[in-house]
């Protein structure tokens, strides 16, 4: 208990005295981010500079090529994607692509832990593609985004617990640490990267299940869903959520006794989204 309270509060001290460290975005999202701001930017510029990070050049491709983004012939080159989506659809992607090189940690114990964060955001933001897609009008690609950004508070408590060396908490509190800070944490490195502004309380209100509002579904809705569905046939504190008094549910007009995955394509499209946003 005392690491656990030692490490909270040195998250909550770096906070208040505004010199918490929060990460930056990867260097070939800053790029593309600047470059699709430039009304001289041409689609083949683009595509030069997005080749320059092989890795996110493919994965670019398998996303922009998936049923969930597209429907019409496969396209087989950065230039053509780039035409087809469009800057502004572009530029999302490619930030969302880049958020796995954050994930990583000298510490093999916090590794892990990073790891584990990535891959369930990975199976968050491929669902919540397909919810888009499936039960709303909202654009896939910005729901994918927060998807892989709905658990990026956690970053930053990672980071200041590195410092800790070998007298981390056990996993139990560490977890405990994290869930209680990672949403105001989130929210702050999100409006530190000029995320839309529709995302950016992805990370602060996703986990409130009980958050009703006026009007459609929105992108926190779609990632509460795909959050929940994620952690259906899991142990764990999301598992035991009652999602009868989820009122996301009801906005993507889904039984909470359904299990999302038994909507005829959802399955197919989820494992397609999924293997195009795995690296």
């Amino acid at each position: 208990m005392l690491q656990e309270e030692r490490l909270y509060r040195a998250v909550v001290d770096a906070l208040t005295q505004d010199r918490l460290t929060l990460p930056t975005l990867p260097e070939v999202a800053m790029r593309i981010s600047q470059a699709t701001q430039d009304e001289r930017t041409t689609a083949s510029k683009l595509s030069s500079e997005i080749a320059r990070d092989p890795a996110i050049a493919v994965r670019l491709l398998r996303v922009a090529n998936s049923s969930a983004l597209c429907g019409g012939r496969k396209i087989d080159n950065l230039q053509q994607a780039i035409t087809r989506l469009g800057m502004p659809l572009v530029r999302s992607l490619v930030t969302g692509l880049a958020l796995e090189q954050l994930f990583f940690s000298r510490s093999p114990a916090l590794k892990e832990r990073l790891r584990r964060t990535w891959a369930h955001s990975l199976e968050v933001a491929a669902l919540a593609q397909v919810l888009a897609v499936h039960c709303t009008v909202l654009r896939p690609e910005l729901a994918m985004l927060g998807g892989l950004a709905h658990e990026i508070g956690a970053l930053p408590v990672i980071r200041v617990a590195e410092s800790f060396s070998d007298d981390l908490p056990d996993a139990a509190a560490f977890d405990r640490v994290i869930r209680n800070l990672q949403p105001r944490v989130g929210r702050m490195v999100l409006q530190a990267w000029d995320f839309p502004d529709v995302l950016v309380e992805v990370p602060s209100k996703w986990i409130d299940f009980a958050r009703t509002h006026d009007g459609p579904a929105d992108y926190i809705d779609v990632v509460t869903v795909a959050a929940l569905q994620s952690h259906q046939h899991r142990q764990g504190r999301l598992a035991g959520i009652d999602r009868a008094r989820v009122p996301a549910f009801l906005k993507l007009d889904i039984s909470p006794e359904v299990d999302v995955f038994e909507i005829e394509g959802v399955q197919e499209r989820y494992e397609e989204s999924r293997a195009a946003l795995v690296g």
